[in-house]
């Protein structure tokens, strides 16, 4: 086990990072877990990526919360619902394979790629107002679906976020990104619940991993504190193109 850590510690302190920056780090850190722990089954891969997300967000919402401004009455609802909508997901894997759902996921993935690279203006500005009944209801519509996907296939969960923020909220990056970190942070914590009755949890690897998880989480959150909406709109258009690119390529060779 010594070794695979040697291996995974840096591994899980950059997907931590990207993680807090931007969402996506599990872009990185799945494969690699895969193909440093052959002798794990997926769930466990999955139990060991989730505990370690969850103490990153964890550390970042803490960091986010102290320096701006969020909308805690909008956020809760969300997370709510994305926790509703995560364990739906989960429970749908038992009666069909996630793979049908990818190329209705590559088309939406390739239109907020598309908005966001032909708007330059867009998430430049915070613009956003107090969140009224309308708001609340699309936040948890918003967190269902993005809930239900994180259940369902999972990576790439905190990108969508981003964009949806921006959207529909008219949030700037830096805040949208902020919010984010709630919504995922309660979509990782639905599947916890589910694999940590399950014995699915190798706490041997996942203590370790998430405190590295921290450490990249809180360079991640200054690095984005610090870079502001332009570096987060470059890395996010950078992280959506990885993972429009993961899927098409998922899709072609099934």
């Amino acid at each position: 086990m010594a070794s695979e850590l040697l291996i995974l510690i840096p591994i899980a302190f950059i997907a931590g990072a990207i993680n807090a920056a931007v969402g996506g780090g599990g872009l990185i850190s799945m494969p690699m877990f895969y193909s440093t722990l052959p002798h794990f089954t997926p769930a466990q891969i999955m139990g060991i990526d989730k505990f370690s997300s969850v103490m990153g967000h964890l550390m970042s919402i803490r960091q986010f919360a102290t320096r701006l401004r969020l909308p805690w009455r909008l956020m809760l609802p969300t997370a709510l619902a994305a926790i509703t909508g995560a364990y739906i997901g989960i429970r749908m894997l038992d009666f069909m394979p996630s793979s049908w759902m990818r190329p209705v996921i590559i088309v939406v993935l390739a239109i907020m790629v598309a908005y966001t690279w032909f708007r330059p203006s867009f998430g430049s500005q915070d613009t956003s107002q107090e969140p009224t009944q309308n708001d609340l209801i699309k936040g948890a519509v918003l967190g269902l679906v993005i809930g239900f996907y994180d259940g369902f296939i999972g990576p790439g969960t905190g990108s969508f976020l981003l964009f949806l923020f921006v959207r529909f909220f008219h949030f700037d990056f830096l805040r949208a990104t902020a919010c984010a970190k709630v919504v995922n942070f309660g979509t990782n914590s639905a599947t916890l619940l589910f694999l940590i009755p399950a014995g699915l949890i190798n706490y041997g690897l996942a203590f370790p991993l998430g405190i590295a998880a921290i450490c990249g989480s809180i360079v991640g959150t200054q690095l984005a504190l610090k870079g502001g909406n332009y570096w987060i709109r470059r890395l996010f258009l950078i992280l959506a193109v990885t993972l429009l690119i993961k899927l098409i390529w998922e899709t072609l060779q099934h």
